[in-house]
């Protein structure tokens, strides 16, 4: 006898079946919207780019198993389809969905009455993942008629919680990362200040940390390598700048390195792609979009041409566990979003939803979600807008907290 022989799974006489997962043929990845499955192989399904629908055989014989499994961590985002070509599945004649992320689906061919019966339908723990940011902290920003240092939390579902006191030298123009998986810091700022302040992982701001690198206002900072953060370009006493400064995984800040890219300020920057980071759009003489990419070893690339209304004082922030969104900025005063990929590839305008406004903070929550907050429309404002974990940008919630614009937010803690 030819070909692969497993353990019988139904110890019937005369059924012989590949033993669970040990005789089943393991395929290339599929990354396309539809794929015919052959019994006896196993599918690592992709579905970052979009949805999946897969055809089972028109025809099967007992004990023909199948495997498919989330590829990407995508399913409930993109979700896997199973068509099931004419034989029962269950007992049933409905199309199965699954949306569960990092879900495997073992099936297998009982006889005509039930068909094909999953023997194992479930998540798979993500072990290797870096813990995904659950809260958030907006903070500092030029409030009604000064310069502010109160910070406000944003839960884990999204509520922004009120005003707390603030800590630190009160700023308009800092800038904002998460570093440590866990914790965030805030630094630089206006009157040309480098200072910084650490934020634990419980969402207490630390007192002032004597400045380390240039000091400049309306810088911006990402994470990036899963746990260390960087702050880029921003506005001198010498004009715009494009020098970049590390920050460890403890929270040290390193000296400037030399920049790379069109120095500018009034710009934005988020991690994306679960450990890089991008900075883009912003202001030289002109308000720009171009892009420049982190890699996850916090070196900065040259510029990408920019994609999307030209525009400065945006924000942006990491959503879906490796993309990334910008939103808001002053064009004049827009409401424009631009979904990032999780290969750091930005695309084009999206009709804007909420208030208008410049100046707006952002960060991660929820592990997969965003939020854009404060801000100045025609005054300044705390109106919030939610992302979901699809880039969806939610209509206007009433705001919560001291309205102001030109704040930083950073995601922290990973619990929620």
């Amino acid at each position: 006898m030819s070909g692969k022989v497993g353990d019988n799974l139904f110890r019937a006489s005369g059924v012989i079946a590949a033993a669970a997962g040990g005789g089943v043929s393991w395929q290339a990845v599929e990354t396309g919207a539809t794929f015919t499955a052959v019994a006896g192989n196993g599918y690592p399904v992709n579905t970052t780019a979009q949805a999946c629908t897969v055809t089972l055989p028109a025809s099967a014989s007992v004990g023909d198993e199948i495997i498919f499994t989330d590829y990407a961590r995508n399913f409930d985002t993109y979700a896997l389809t199973i068509d099931i070509n004419s034989l029962n599945y269950q007992g049933g004649t409905t199309d199965p969905v699954y949306d569960t992320a990092g879900e495997s689906i073992h099936i297998v061919y009982m006889d005509a009455t039930n068909g094909w019966i999953p023997i194992y339908d479930g998540a798979v723990a993500d072990e290797g993942s870096i813990p995904k940011t659950q809260k958030g902290i907006f903070a500092y920003g030029y409030g009604a008629s000064s310069v502010v240092s109160m910070s406000n939390i944003i839960d884990s579902s999204g509520v922004i919680a009120a005003d707390v006191s603030g800590v630190g030298t009160a700023r308009y123009g800092p800038a904002a990362a998460t570093y440590g998986i866990d914790k965030a810091i805030f630094g630089f700022g206006n009157g040309y200040t480098a200072v910084t302040n650490l934020v634990t992982n419980v969402g207490v701001i630390g007192a002032d940390v004597t400045g380390v690198g240039t000091a400049r206002v309306e810088p911006d900072a990402a994470g990036y390598g899963g746990d260390k953060a960087i702050f880029g370009f921003g506005e001198g006493s010498g004009g715009h700048t494009a020098v970049t400064n590390l920050v460890s995984s403890s929270g040290v800040v390193a000296t400037d390195t030399a920049g790379v890219g069109t120095a500018r300020a009034y710009l934005a920057a988020t991690e994306y792609g679960d450990d890089k980071a991008i900075f883009g759009y912003g202001l030289t003489t002109v308000k720009v979009s171009m892009t420049n990419l982190v890699s996850n070893t916090g070196v900065v690339a040259a510029d990408v041409t920019g994609v999307g209304t030209a525009r400065n004082y945006l924000d942006a922030a990491g959503y879906g566990g490796d993309k990334a969104i910008f939103a808001y900025g002053s064009t004049a005063v827009t409401n424009l979003s631009n979904l990032v990929s999780n290969s750091g590839v930005v695309a084009t305008d999206t009709t804007g939803v909420g208030t208008s406004r410049y100046g707006a903070g952002s960060c991660s929550y929820g592990g997969d979600k965003a939020a854009f907050a404060y801000g100045k429309a025609a005054s300044n404002t705390a109106v919030k807008n939610l992302v979901t974990n699809a880039g969806v940008v939610g209509t206007d919630v009433a705001g919560v907290g001291t309205a102001r614009r030109d704040l930083a937010g950073a995601g922290f803690s990973s619990s929620a």
